[in-house]
């Protein structure tokens, strides 16, 4: 799993234009300690056998270390993604990159909303989507169509007012939720075998009823259940598995626990810094090669 890579760098990274729960225009944040961050990320995943493969990050792009929201891969396909207005910039820089490496660029129609792999998670031939806030189901059935996937679709809870009503962020003009992304909610953690099924974590908390239980009810994958205090504080979904190693913030000391027994390595790291703009170790890395 994730045996290839793409990252990019934190020279622009900022809360500028807080585009999700986590950001605070006001907040200081270290680019250095980003920068430190990040490349630490970039080591634990070269340590387990990950090859990384580095480009600049997008000029003046404030999420441009977010590479997994580019777009979403499989084979020699890649659905470009849609991104919101303050990240619109990202989008023909990643079509470059992705093109410059040999990858069809799959272009979805402007009028769609699409997160790339932040909101579609592969797990063999299924595949975890969340719609709602960053990405369309439609634009969801057009990648699993073109790539091959069977949809698992599913709906994270909004961020709710004080009126009890659903947030709908400022900046993005879109709905919005602590769990933005789904995989800020789901961590696929093994591809299924010939003989084991695959495994993965979730946070039953993060959901509407319709997933939960469309999530009880799915059998072709094992599952982790993963507190929402765990899930929130240590944003410890968002994690990148080898299916023997997992590189994921510390803070999560129930969900490594039950790593480790389903025979799983955690390898803990902490990323404050980079935590101030929503994302983790998930975010920072496009899979372009599953296996080698």
């Amino acid at each position: 799993m994730n045996s290839v890579v793409l990252a990019s760098g934190t020279e622009y990274f900022s809360d500028e234009q807080p585009i999700n729960p986590f950001m605070d225009k006001d907040a200081v944040i270290d680019l250095g300690a980003a920068r430190a961050e990040h490349e630490a990320i970039m080591a634990a995943l070269q340590g387990v056998g990950v090859t990384v493969l580095r480009v600049a990050p997008p000029e003046n792009c404030q999420d441009g270390v977010f590479t997994a929201n580019w777009a979403l891969v499989r084979g020699k396909k890649a659905v470009m993604a849609r991104l919101p207005n303050a990240r619109k910039n990202e989008e023909a820089y990643a079509r470059q990159v992705l093109e410059a490496r040999g990858l069809e660029a799959i272009v979805l129609p402007e009028n769609l909303k699409f997160s790339g792999q932040g909101d579609a998670l592969p797990c063999g031939d299924l595949l975890f989507c969340g719609s709602g806030y960053r990405s369309d189901e439609a634009a969801q059935k057009i990648a699993a169509d073109t790539l091959g996937f069977r949809r698992v679709q599913l709906q994270t809870k909004p961020q709710l007012g004080n009126d009890g009503q659903p947030v709908v962020n400022a900046y993005s003009g879109l709905p919005d939720s602590f769990y933005y992304d789904i995989d800020l909610a789901i961590s696929i953690l093994k591809f299924p075998t010939e003989t084991e099924k695959g495994l993965i974590a979730w946070c039953p908390e993060a959901f509407l009823p319709e997933s939960v239980a469309t999530m009880r009810a799915l059998d072709e994958v094992d599952k982790i259940e993963i507190s929402e205090e765990e899930a929130m504080q240590a944003l410890c979904c968002n994690l990148v598995s080898t299916g023997t190693h997992v590189v994921m913030n510390a803070g999560a000391p129930l969900f490594t626990d039950a790593l480790r027994a389903h025979g799983l390595t955690p390898i803990l790291l902490s990323n404050p810094e980079l935590a101030k703009g929503g994302g983790s170790m998930r975010c920072t890395t496009l899979t372009l090669v599953e296996h080698i």
